[in-house]
């Protein structure tokens, strides 16, 4: 259309004819149908009249169909325009691009601006700017240097679309490079070019040349303060963001709202609830309560920082609710494994969206609470048509967890019926499920079927699959295959190295071990504990020592790596200096630890020693010994012969011996003849399998069984 009107436009031009005059009865009547909202019929009119309006009514009628993202109207008015006025005027055609561009509409925007007969900056200006609000910072970019070599002076319209497509493409060279055109030209003083280049050093991560920036503004206003506090807050500096706003306030400056979430995320991000209290009176003294960003944001912080009794006081206030806070706060309960009290917030809730939903879906799920997230499914499903992406890889999640394979199919099929398998969240959670599900047939198949969809998560997804199973060999091969199409993640190497482990190949863990190093991988502490897992397993403790001493900073993963590799390779001391490194760098064990330590005893044959470790389990470190802990003292007391300590600790146990316990301890009292322990185990074994009952009798070589 734009193209035709602007043919249109050409030959009227080259046509000199009178200026027409606007119709008085057609004005008042397209300015009663604006009174009554009625843009469409306005324009209908207009055009079906076959008269022109005056210039002003054509403007109004082209900004009204930009905010109202009237495109089919917007086209019938430039019609309209170039048909009746042999020389429309310039600023006319610059709102009909400007109108094009808020409507999203570049083919048109950018056909009218290549057959104006004559441009000025404004049409520059609109052009610039529709390119940068639809997102295309290149175009814009390419359109500047046009501009330039046109002759055409930019001014700060200009400036500020081009650093905000620089910023976007990261181009700190051009921003620069901008930054001494506009200083050139005498631009600096304008608070909103000094606002653009503070967000361009940002957004590039040069922190330190935007808040130099940011400190030769002479006239900051909230906007300027905005962006320095949210430009610190992406850069991950959380701590300064909450600086600049409190400096921001000292200043006497009102925030923005945007300014008040921006400062809130910073506080949840720093787990700094005190701070986002102070922002809380700030809120109330200057009445932002009102304010949804500002109450969702404030609603988040506290939930975040795990003041849910907070939270639900925000919730409590009537004129204080809406359902984004309500969702918030469902979901923090949630998360925080509250989920009773979650439901009872979400039966109450007066209206709800799939946010909601999914909120509390979620928390079913990361509860492993299987049964009640399936019945919470068909109850969503039975009371509202609301679905997205989301949900359904939580119900493909819940569909694993219960290893519902014939669901997770009939999902499949409603998946393929409404059109989301080209949402890779999608693909990838339907992968996910055949994988848990144990039917790597079907995640196979899926993963062929994916195809150029496929990323990262799917081959970890696959090669999770894989290691998990026990097929190591396929996992190495699929990350082969793996390399040709994207670059593998921290997790991968995790899951390959995991592998490795299983099937004891030395050599291809030192080959993934190089490729990280090559690659400039950072080698995290799952991948550093993985590798000491590779090579203690292959019994090269060498390199398993050298992986262990590079750790920058130790914590119990690592270290619980280092002393069951040193009790696999039967290197009991060295497991024990390693528990003794852990207590002097202030890493508190766990129950895996405590496993490894106990192996070491009894590597050592030091029954003493394990005996105070596993009493410090409870006493000292508040953690309950679990089955392998006491395997680990039944071995140990049977190994050495220490059989009245045996027959204590038995007596002492909180739940009956497994049947390999006890086939231990009855071996170990028929070779030391102990008579006592000896029946009693005879006879638990006899209960718990009768059709191959044992017999207590003295020997030194064998078990009898009758």
């Amino acid at each position: 259309m734009a193209g035709n009107a602007a043919t249109i436009l050409k030959n009227i031009l080259s046509n000199s004819s009178p200026k027409p005059t606007p119709s008085k009865t057609l004005t008042k009547t397209i300015s009663g149908h604006l009174k009554s909202d009625g843009l469409r019929k306005a324009v209908a009119v207009l055009f079906a009249s076959g008269e022109p309006v005056s210039y002003s009514l054509y403007a109004h009628l082209f900004q009204l169909c930009a905010s109202s993202k009237a495109i089919v109207e917007a086209r019938k008015l430039e019609s309209n325009l170039v048909t009746f006025y042999p020389t429309p005027p310039v600023f006319l055609l610059n709102r009909a691009i400007e109108c094009y561009g808020k409507c999203g509409n570049l083919d048109d925007a950018r056909g009218l601006f290549d057959e104006m007969p004559e441009r000025d900056g404004g049409s520059w200006n609109a052009m610039l700017g529709a390119y940068t609000q639809n997102g295309f910072p290149e175009r814009t970019l390419e359109l500047f240097l046009d501009m330039n070599h046109s002759g055409v002076s930019a001014n700060e319209i200009t400036y500020a679309n081009v650093l905000r497509s620089s910023a976007e493409e990261l181009e700190l060279g051009v921003s620069k490079q901008l930054h001494g055109l506009i200083v050139k030209r005498g631009f600096c003083g304008n608070v909103i070019l000094e606002s653009s280049l503070v967000d361009a050093y940002g957004k590039c991560m040069v922190m330190t040349d935007a808040r130099r920036m940011f400190d030769d503004i002479q006239n900051k206003n909230a906007v300027s303060w905005n962006v320095i506090v949210r430009r610190n807050l992406v850069a991950g500096n959380g701590k300064e963001a909450v600086v600049m706003f409190f400096k921001m306030l000292r200043e006497d400056i009102r925030p923005l709202n945007f300014t008040f979430a921006n400062a809130l995320f910073a506080c949840s991000f720093l787990s700094s609830p005190y701070e986002g209290m102070q922002i809380h009176g700030v809120i109330i003294k200057i009445d932002f309560e009102g304010d949804d960003v500002v109450l969702g944001s404030l609603t988040e912080m506290y939930v975040k920082c795990g003041r849910l009794e907070d939270a639900r006081g925000l919730l409590d206030q009537p004129d204080e609710r809406n359902i984004i806070s309500w969702t918030s706060i469902v979901s923090g309960y949630a998360i925080n494994g509250r989920i009773r009290e979650a439901r009872e917030l979400f039966n109450e809730m007066p209206e709800r969206n799939v946010i909601s939903w999914n909120a509390m879906l979620a928390g079913y799920t990361r509860a492993l609470l299987w049964k009640e997230a399936l019945d919470f499914v068909f109850l969503m499903r039975k009371t509202t048509k609301d679905i997205d992406h989301v949900t359904l890889g939580l119900i493909l999640n819940v569909c694993a967890g219960l290893s519902e394979i014939k669901m997770g199919k009939e999902v499949h099929g409603f998946i393929h019926r409404n059109d989301y398998l080209s949402n890779i969240f999608v693909s990838n959670a339907l992968l996910d499920m055949y994988r848990k599900c144990g039917n790597l047939r079907s995640a196979r198949f899926w993963f062929y079927q994916m195809s150029q969809r496929r990323d990262k998560v799917s081959w970890n997804a696959v090669l999770t699959g894989y290691a998990r199973r026990g097929q190591s060999e396929e996992a190495m091969t699929s990350f082969s295959e793996m390399q040709w199409e994207t670059r593998p993640s921290t997790f991968t190497f995790e899951t390959l190295l995991a592998a490795c482990a299983n099937i004891s190949s030395l050599e291809q863990g030192k080959q993934i071990h190089c490729f990280m190093i090559r690659n400039c991988y950072e080698i995290n502490v799952v991948c550093r504990g993985a590798l000491v897992e590779v090579y203690t397993k292959c019994r090269c403790l060498e390199y398993a020592i050298r992986v262990f001493k590079e750790s920058s900073s130790l914590d119990v993963i690592i270290c619980n790596s280092m002393i069951l590799g040193f009790c696999h390779n039967e290197r009991g001391t060295e497991a024990l200096e390693v528990f003794g490194l852990m207590k002097k760098e202030g890493i508190r064990p766990d129950h895996i630890t405590f496993h490894g330590i106990l192996l070491a005893c009894i590597h050592e044959g030091n029954v003493k020693l394990a005996l105070q470790f596993f009493d410090s389990m409870r006493c000292k470190y508040s953690i309950i010994p679990q089955l392998e802990h006491y395997e680990c003292m039944i071995k140990l007391y049977c190994r050495y012969g220490y059989m009245k300590e045996l027959e204590d600790f038995v007596n002492r146990m909180p739940f009956n011996p497994t049947v390999p316990m006890l086939r231990k301890i009855f071996d170990k009292c028929r070779k030391n003849g102990y008579a006592m322990l000896g029946e009693w185990a005879a006879r638990q074994l006899n209960e718990l399998n009768p059709w191959a009952p044992f017999q207590f009798k003295i020997t030194t070589n064998r078990i009898d069984r009758y």
